[in-house]
């Protein structure tokens, strides 16, 4: 684990565990407001997580070559979380214009 400074393991871990918070306290949004919308963006978030979490396996490794897929599937894990914040952005924007 030499390969981070111990400030950026620190960014790397508070980033997962806001994520995590976020993806909570939006679901109990959802809960609460009883609007699907925010489950649905509660949800997309989940394959940024396993994004970042990939990342953080691969630097536990020390960025070892052996585990390089990790690389791989945090981007495809990126670019599908990504695609799907997007989708569920557009979800709750539309049923906001249909509430108006």
């Amino acid at each position: 684990m030499h390969e981070l400074s111990i400030g950026t393991w620190a960014i790397h871990i508070a980033t997962v565990l806001e994520w995590s918070l976020a993806i909570l306290l939006i679901s109990k949004l959802s809960s609460r407001t009883k609007n699907n919308g925010y489950k649905y963006l509660a949800l997309a978030m989940l394959p940024n997580l396993a994004s970042a979490m990939a990342a953080i396996t691969w630097h536990i490794f020390d960025n070892t070559k052996e585990l390089i897929g990790l690389v791989t599937l945090q981007a495809a894990l990126t670019f599908i979380g990504n695609t799907c914040l997007a989708i569920a952005a557009w979800n709750l924007q539309k049923q906001d214009r249909q509430l108006t």
